[in-house]
């Protein structure tokens, strides 16, 4: 998706954004759950918005030091605004001597001369790391991540490590050939022991994407209830994190039941989705039609546990940031619907813009990273957009208990709003974004409340007046919002200055290649009120 052209009220979001930041709670050192939220110690919500940290591959190094020093990398995850790490580690790192206590340069040299050149690299950019043990250094990574304020969730990704995932890799599933249930129990003992020095580790997940032939759904049931009770043992703070089975995209088996612990209010679920989850679906069937279709398997398969007073985190998504992927940018439209309607907490995949080695490759680029492959910028700032506008919850334990409506613009991230002349979309803590769905007529929250939404003609930007139309969603999805004019159907579309226009309804179902998505609003519920300013912008 490239950068949309942005309408001539746009000098007035970026006053907006200034005044209107939501203020995120200091650094929570304790968290548990509450009913399906994540509270901190005084029952406020702590929204997870993070992104993930891979230092699982075959160095065991947090990746990209070879790129800039780590506290430059730290504060580039700062100033995209994440407020939590999710930094992987493989078991064999607090298990095995061989691995364990070997220092960086040990580590690279012994995957042969072609790593000297990203040696060199580290050495220069973090010469103090070279003779340490790797296990040191992972705890000068959390070290730096403390000192910023992030918030960590130290995720077991692998048995060996190497990248992941496979469903014969032999580390998928308890028993496999690198997964011995007791090798894993130490290692989560001695990680989250570890962890005790760190108060900004907040949750451990115990084990990343359950795969492969051998699973099962009473084995994992029995061993991740061992291993929340080893963790919980070793570090009783920590919430500890399921994942699901079908490689975490699936909790169906907990439909008759949750995993009993010994311990209360400390247990998250944790589900992965991709668009390669599908194969190629997103780019090959009607967006409107297939998005529906995932949508209400992640229902059937996992949200149901909200439901059940669990939190979920969505703990790896990601897409191709170059943005010329369709199967990858259809997925992600739709995604963060999801995400926005359900007020998900979520880590996206993630940080990496390149690896040391992968595949036996040294220096391979990571397209789904947020970094470019230098580690020098941000690769696609309108995605990191899209995703700042999900930071912030929309409701939970903290906020007012009352409830309205939000126009939420999933292509961009951003809400409809009116104030004054300028009438389109924008941040979504905008001064009336808000909004109530009455009679199937969208009125106005903040101000002339007896005022809704009038579609004027054809092309024409809608206004907000008091004799207004009917409007009800249609599609599959029940994002397209139609309402009937002057014998027409018309639907909301935001043109190329994001102003909101009534245009005929496009895409509906069938045509494969159209894209629907200038047209999909999700009406979401929150209690995150918009503070009224005063606009002193020309034209406001």
């Amino acid at each position: 998706m490239g950068n949309l052209k942005l309408f001539s009220c746009f000098t007035f979001f970026l006053s907006i954004l200034l005044l209107l930041s939501y203020t995120t709670p200091g650094l929570a050192h304790t968290l548990s759950t509450k009913s399906r939220w994540i509270v901190d110690e005084h029952g406020q919500r702590v929204k997870i918005a993070g992104i993930t940290w891979p230092a699982h591959m075959e160095t065991m190094l947090a990746e990209g030091l070879d790129k800039d020093h780590l506290d430059v990398i730290v504060k580039r995850i700062v100033e995209m605004r994440f407020n939590t790490v999710r930094l992987t580690w493989p078991t064999y790192l607090m298990t095995n001597a061989s691995y364990a206590s070997v220092t960086v340069k040990q580590s690279f040299h012994r995957l042969g001369d072609k790593m000297n050149a990203t040696l060199h690299n580290i050495k220069r950019l973090n010469q103090d790391m070279m003779d340490c043990a790797l296990v040191d250094v992972f705890k000068k990574v959390l070290t730096c991540l403390k000192d910023n304020n992030l918030m960590v969730i130290l995720d077991n990704h692998i048995t060996v490590p190497g990248w992941c995932c496979n469903e014969n890799d032999g580390n998928g599933f308890f028993g496999d050939k690198y997964f011995d249930p007791e090798v894993w129990l130490d290692g989560l003992t001695r990680m989250a022991t570890l962890s005790k020095e760190f108060p900004n580790v907040v949750g451990m997940s115990l084990r990343n994407e359950p795969r492969g032939p051998k699973q099962n759904p009473s084995v994992w049931m029995k061993e991740m209830v061992r291993g929340a009770e080893a963790v919980h043992k070793a570090n009783p703070n920590l919430l500890v994190i399921m994942s699901g089975l079908n490689s975490g995209t699936s909790f169906a088996h907990l439909q008759a039941g949750v995993p009993k612990l010994s311990f209360n209010g400390k247990l998250v679920f944790e589900v992965h989705r991709y668009a390669f989850t599908d194969g190629g679906k997103w780019a090959s069937t009607n967006h409107n039609e297939f998005c529906a279709k995932v949508t209400d398997e992640m229902t059937k398969d996992t949200l149901f546990l909200l439901e059940k007073g669990y939190p979920i985190i969505v703990g790896e998504f990601g897409q191709d940031q170059r943005g010329n992927n369709v199967n990858d940018n259809r997925f992600m439209t739709c995604f963060v619907a999801i995400l926005a309607e359900h007020d998900l907490d979520w880590v996206v995949w993630g940080l990496a813009g390149s690896y040391y080695i992968r595949g036996g490759q040294p220096g391979f680029e990571e397209v789904l990273g947020m970094q470019s492959f230098d580690w020098r910028h941000v690769r696609n700032r309108t995605n990191l957009i899209r995703l700042q506008g999900l930071k912030e919850p929309f409701r939970g334990p903290g906020l007012p208990e009352k409830t309205y409506k939000m126009m939420y613009h999933p292509r961009t991230g951003w809400c409809m709003f009116k104030v004054w002349d300028c009438w389109g979309i924008g941040p979504c803590d905008v001064p009336r974004a808000a909004w109530v769905y009455k009679d199937k007529k969208f009125y106005s929250y903040n101000l002339f409340k007896d005022q809704c939404v009038q579609y004027v003609r054809e092309n024409k930007p809608v206004q907000v007046l008091r004799d207004c139309n009917e409007w009800e969603p249609i599609s599959a999805t029940k994002m397209h919002w139609r309402t009937t004019a002057e014998g027409k159907e018309f639907c909301f579309d935001i043109d190329r200055q994001n102003t909101l226009m009534p245009v005929p309804c496009k895409c509906i179902s069938g045509d494969v290649a159209c894209d629907p998505t200038m047209q999909w609003i999700k009406v979401i519920d929150t209690s995150r009120v918009p503070q009224l300013v005063h606009c002193t912008q020309p034209g406001c």
